[in-house]
């Protein structure tokens, strides 16, 4: 029977009504006369892309977000009533269903891949069909990497299906080693047939060979050191730590992908309407803009183009959700800093430990805002009733400011919605105006990987000779375990590395006792719950699979362990 498909415009949701799939979803187009040319390719994918931007556009409901509000890093913050921020920081849930969203996304974001994958079949062999191929599998393999990180184990979709009866028909669900090698395959084979085309030479935003290599290491690190395994299964086999650390070499010697000069112009508040009026920023570099930045081996793409309806995905609002929590803010006070909801304040022993390992490091400064360095006059402590506030906020993810829009010197405006030096939009909007990429994963990222596997301090010096950091003298797990910490703080992902490290459960409950301020008042980071210690070992780390899903599912899905009636949160506790 010919396989029919999902079209671009259409989605396939996963248990979205009372059924696995949505059969309303199918097309009478077939695998057989779609897609033929690589621009029918092009449309195909458009689609499998596009659930990257809508799976972002509620950021409490993303693996980026819980990723970091989970981590020892930072906290949940946001205002009293953002529970569902703090409960991140405690692993306790707010809402049984809090991460339907999460789930139903990224299989919609699966369900197409798959058939775009069936349908890609049809198109002539060559370079084309082998780079879509493989950007398909990348897409896929990413969508079950979050999930089976966030969930641990679900459903197995190996590829559309055949009828609309399968399409109805909940599978059952998967043991994570059928997963993991799932998501290796795919991100082996699209490693091995995609061509080998330098970074600038593809569009921005499109993954690439490198990427796939980059995601495989990730996948392999993750993989091996979490569950205490020696090699990475794929169908067929398996893949060694020396066929990633060869996929990595490739990158390196073979990408064009490269370390930016300067550090801070990784960071938007390097724009050049923005530094010119921060101290900071003055002597750095200018931001190199995204798209033109060779330390972008993956990224999801934003513009302006973003509004309330269904293209919300396409503003950063990981900008709006790490912004300051202040309407009554004068934000001179804290630029280059600007308006949001205040999620993710920054853990003061992350400053502290950082300062003490390496007091001549820039990016300490480059990462973190600290109001005891850097305000303008006061700083405005718990506006908008504030939680778990200590004065430090991250500044790669953030609402960026500019001064004078319309030559007033003194208005401050945001940066990314108004300025024409950089983008078309004629209007300054706090909330929708974000538009920097999210990064997926830097060069840097792929350099640390490779140091880790192969054990030898190359990738380490590297990274630190460009912040004018000394190199270190020989490899070692303490070394790198660190240098992954500073130089890739509030990327999303020290959560997976210290869940890998298998040290969680020991730097997690390290939070309590911090100085924070609720609504201005001092306070510190008490135990919520059953704490963190004892949450992590009931856990995993791993999070509840929403109950929605489970009750629709008739039998077919099991609850992960730890997420009973002790996991509630309901406030915050002093």
């Amino acid at each position: 029977m010919k396989k029919i498909f999902y079209l671009i415009a259409l989605s396939l949701l996963f248990a979205s009504c009372e059924d696995f799939l949505d059969a309303n979803s199918f097309t009478t187009k077939d695998s057989q006369t779609f897609p033929k040319t690589e621009e029918d390719a092009e449309q195909m994918l458009t689609g499998v892309y596009a659930i990257l931007n809508t799976s972002l556009a509620d950021p409490p409901k993303t693996y980026l977000l819980i990723a970091e509000l989970s981590s020892d890093d930072r906290f949940g913050g946001g205002g009293a009533n953002d529970k569902a921020l703090q409960s991140f920081n405690h692993l306790l849930y707010v809402n049984r269903d809090q991460l339907d969203d999460f789930w139903s996304q990224h299989y919609t974001g699966i369900a197409r891949a798959n058939a775009a994958l069936s349908a890609l079949e049809s198109m002539e062999d060559g370079d084309a069909k082998r780079q879509k191929l493989g950007e398909a599998q990348y897409l896929r393999a990413y969508f079950y990497f979050e999930l089976v990180q966030m969930l641990g184990d679900v459903p197995l979709m190996k590829g559309a299906p055949e009828n609309v009866q399968e399409a109805k028909t909940s599978p059952p669900q998967a043991s994570q080693e059928e997963i993991f090698t799932h998501i290796a395959t795919d991100l082996w084979n699209a490693y091995s047939s995609m061509p080998a085309v330098k970074w600038n030479e593809v569009q921005s935003g499109t993954v690439t060979k490198w990427a796939a290599a980059g995601l495989l290491a990730r996948v392999y690190l993750f993989y091996t050191g979490f569950y205490s395994k020696e090699a990475l299964p794929i169908e067929g086999g398996q893949i060694s730590a020396q066929q990633v650390v060869e996929a990595l070499k490739d990158c390196i010697d073979n990408s064009g992908h490269a370390l930016v000069k300067d550090f801070r112009s990784l960071w938007a508040y390097t724009n050049s309407v923005t530094k010119k009026d921060y101290p900071f920023a003055k002597e750095a570099d200018t931001w190199v803009r995204d798209g033109q930045n060779p330390e972008h081996v993956f990224t999801v793409k934003m513009t302006h183009l973003g509004d309330w309806g269904t293209s919300i995905g396409y503003s950063n609002l990981f900008s709006l959700f790490f912004g300051l929590r202040n309407e009554s803010t004068d934000y001179k006070t804290v630029f280059p800093l600007g308006q949001g909801w205040g999620a993710g304040p920054v853990n003061t022993q992350l400053w502290d430990e950082w300062k003490q390992d390496e007091p001549d490091d820039i990016r300490r400064s480059a990462s973190i805002f600290n109001q005891e360095e850097e305000a303008v006059g006061e700083y405005n402590w718990g506006a908008d009733s504030q939680m778990e506030e200590t004065g430090l906020w991250q500044k790669k993810i953030v609402s960026t400011t500019a001064f004078g829009k319309n030559g007033n010197a003194d208005e401050l405006y945001n940066s990314f919605s108004s300025a024409p030096e950089y983008f078309n939009s004629s209007s300054d909007n706090f909330q929708l105006g974000h538009e920097t990429d999210i990064i997926g994963i830097r060069y840097a990222d792929i350099l640390l990987m490779h140091s880790e596997l192969t054990r030898t301090p190359d990738g380490i010096n590297a990274v630190r000779a460009r912040v004018n950091l000394p190199a270190v003298a020989a490899y070692s797990d303490k070394t790198l375990r660190k240098e992954r910490r500073y130089e890739l703080a509030f990327e999303g992902l020290r959560w997976g590395d210290i869940r890998r490290w298998r040290i969680a459960e020991e730097v997690l409950p390290t939070i309590y006792g911090v100085p924070v301020r609720n609504n201005r008042a001092p306070t510190t980071m008490k135990r919520q719950g059953p704490g963190l210690a004892a949450r992590y070992k009931a856990t995993k780390g791993f999070y509840m699979i929403p109950q929605r899903e489970i009750d629709l599912a008739n039998g077919a899905l099991k609850q992960n362990e730890g997420w009973g009636t002790e996991a509630i949160y309901n406030s915050w506790v002093e």
